[in-house]
């Protein structure tokens, strides 16, 4: 994968792709609509304000939602308007993605100024990787840089189509997810220890299962630790237990027996009547739930035991928290975890939207070695998948990116599939 120090980008047009599909707020009694978290336009800073200490000119592209027609909520301004208070560069929002106007502000820009396309799924095209779309959004920009990891593993015209048009390189966070993400799988310090929870079992048995393969320890919290559980013939009471999750947590116990490799459980759970911070709640002495309550955080013996396996980790990556740490009560598990992950000299590396959410509540974002930000991206690639948005980085543009250079490159343009790395 190219690095940006690998792309002359001095005085170039430079097409961006980042990920600034970040949720709004206000925009009722008279409100003025605005970024309500900033973390993923942050994230990015350091690259756009490489490219415009490099004198480039900034043609920035991004999707928010997933638009059906249009919709006014899901434009680029609110995120343009974030992008020049925190840069403090001079910066336009196109009427559209592409066309004729937008060509000829991407022509007119200057030398550290931003011109922000509109949600690139306006097009239609954009997530069918057409050929056209790509071409098109070559035609703005004499190079192009991905920072968008958190969408490098769809095959989209933004993400991969455009790579193989122009000469290309990884933004910095791309740079620092793959390095980060890889390390785990390539060379990880050990022990390695693999802390695993969530909801369903489904979502995340190919996780499990990697890590099965790559971990001294997988260790199991939150609500996917009931199938498992279950499969091992304990009572789980209401917690939820799908027989979909059951059967895929049976297979892991398997395999995991199989490979000798250390899957490890909750022993003693918090449970309740119902989720709420009033509820009647009390700790159990065993991983059994009683009949008609809830599991709904793992217990201090659990906890205390997860935390010292990562303290004396030399990797430890984390995903999924270990209870409903939203409502206080249940909180313990994922606290705790935190706490460890902050305090141990491992290489820690978390990802997934709750787990960061719990990292930051606690203040403790800072004290992890790397947050991703990639969620879908994160987990397909530590599964093994390929990610299309990082191998067109890899494979480099077919032809230069000067105007009208680029319409015999169209045919050989296809989208990539997804498939396992050798």
């Amino acid at each position: 994968m190219r690095a940006l120090d690998n792309l002359d980008v001095s005085g170039k047009r430079v097409l961006l792709r980042a990920d600034l599909n970040v949720p709004l707020e206000g925009g009722v009694a008279g409100q003025a609509v605005r970024v309500a978290d900033d973390t993923r336009i942050e994230a990015s800073l350091g690259t756009i304000q490489e490219l415009r200490d490099h004198g480039a000119r900034i043609v920035l592209v991004s999707h928010r939602g997933r638009p059906i027609d249009r919709e006014s909520e899901l434009s680029m301004r609110p995120v343009a308007d974030r992008v020049r208070e925190l840069t403090g560069a001079h910066v336009t929002l196109a009427p559209a993605v592409i066309g004729e106007e937008v060509e000829h502000l991407a022509d007119h820009l200057t030398p550290g100024e931003i011109l922000v396309l509109e949600n690139v799924r306006y097009e239609p095209g954009e997530t069918k990787n057409d050929p056209e779309l790509a071409r098109a959004l070559a035609e703005l920009a004499d190079v192009y840089v991905n920072d968008a990891f958190g969408t490098a593993h769809r095959a989209h015209a933004s993400t991969e189509g455009v790579a193989r048009l122009l000469p290309c390189a990884a933004g910095r966070l791309m740079e620092r997810e793959v390095r980060a993400l890889t390390g785990i799988l390539e060379r990880p310090a050990r022990p390695l220890v693999a802390v695993l929870g969530g909801a369903k079992v489904t979502d995340k048995i190919a996780l499990v299962e990697r890590f099965l393969h790559l971990a001294d320890s997988v260790l199991i919290g939150g609500a996917m630790s009931f199938p498992f559980l279950a499969a091992q013939g304990h009572a789980v009471g209401a917690s939820p237990c799908l027989k979909a999750d059951v059967d895929c947590a049976r297979q892991a116990l398997r395999k995991a027996a199989e490979t000798n490799h250390s899957l490890e459980l909750p022993e003693d759970l918090i449970v309740a009547g119902r989720l709420s911070a009033e509820a009647e709640r009390h700790t159990t002495d065993s991983p059994d739930v009683p009949d008609g309550w809830l599991g709904l955080d793992i217990g201090q013996l659990t906890a205390a035991r997860y935390g010292r396996a990562i303290e004396a980790a030399g990797t430890v990556f984390w995903n999924g928290p270990m209870g409903a740490f939203e409502c206080g009560p249940f909180a313990l598990g994922t606290r705790i975890v935190a706490q460890a992950l902050a305090g141990t000299s491992a290489t820690t590396v978390a990802g997934g939207g709750e787990t960061v959410q719990a990292l930051r509540e606690l203040g403790l974002e800072s004290s992890v070695n790397h947050v991703s930000t990639g969620g879908g991206a994160t987990l397909e690639l530590l599964q093994g998948m390929r990610l299309p948005g990082v191998e067109a980085l890899s494979a480099g543009a077919r032809k230069p990116g000067a105007r009208g250079a680029l319409q015999g490159t169209m045919n050989a343009v296809q989208p990539t599939s997804a498939a396992m790395l050798t």
